[in-house]
């Protein structure tokens, strides 16, 4: 049990890293919207998304209703439904449903997309030792950014911004060279997002609606021409569940 929880703390220190990095930046946001560095540090390690504490964060700083807040932070972070209840399916049949509430918990961007790519069965002290050291990280990069104001130049805030993103492509590459329908799948969710952000109307929709519809529309789609296999390989099943 040790050496799974362990394999996750390792597996999640580059997410971590990357983690670090963005909640600087977004810590800077965070001063400006009045909080100090131990109510970020708090409210990053209970949130840990980082659109969400963004949008939060804003509307803070504008005095907005905890209604506003509460059904903005709903809407911007519908994604990781989907995402709970893909990894789901990667749990045991047996799994209790405290375990799953606390594996849905864990979600993030990163640490579904190194979660969903353990072999076989997924054991739930994986999740957790990729989301302690990660999200320990995340919540001292905002407290760090609180802490040290606007202190750095406004190229380098951005580019931190984009760091994250860089760090979960590079997931989604290493999971989809091996399987072709991936590739494809992926290939085809990036230009309906770019046809998305452009198109009249659809445009206009919040960006993480869009997210839910397009992770929606283009599995169901693929799921339907291109169905995935089942594992036979008993080793494969298994893999480190027990």
């Amino acid at each position: 049990m040790n050496r799974v929880f362990l394999k996750g703390v390792r597996d999640g220190i580059p997410i971590a890293m990357g983690y670090y990095a963005v909640a600087f930046s977004l810590g800077i946001v965070a001063r400006k919207a009045g909080l100090g560095p131990a109510s970020g540090f708090m409210s990053s390690l209970l949130t840990r998304a980082s659109a969400g504490e963004y949008g939060a964060y804003s509307l803070f700083a504008d005095n907005a209703s905890y209604l506003a807040v509460i059904i903005m932070c709903v809407v911007v972070n519908l994604r990781y439904l989907l995402m709970s209840a893909s990894l789901s399916q990667k749990l045991a049949p047996d799994t209790g449903v405290f375990t799953k509430i606390l594996v849905g918990c864990c979600m993030t961007d990163e640490v579904f997309g190194i979660s969903i790519n353990y072999p076989g069965l997924l054991n739930p002290r994986y999740t957790y030792g990729a989301m302690t050291v990660s999200g320990i990280l995340w919540a001292a990069g905002t407290a760090s950014g609180i802490a040290a104001g606007n202190s750095l130049p406004a190229n380098v805030v951005s580019a931190l911004g984009v760091a994250l993103y860089g760090m979960f492509i590079s997931i989604v590459v290493s999971a989809a060279k091996k399987h072709w329908k991936l590739i494809v799948a992926v290939s085809v969710a990036c230009v309906l997002s770019w046809l998305f952000s452009i198109m009249p109307y659809v445009r206009d929709i919040e960006s993480g609606t869009r997210t839910v519809i397009l992770t929606i529309g283009v599995s169901a789609l693929f799921a339907w021409l291109l169905p995935a296999s089942v594992e036979t390989d008993d080793s494969k099943v298994t893999g480190e569940h027990e």
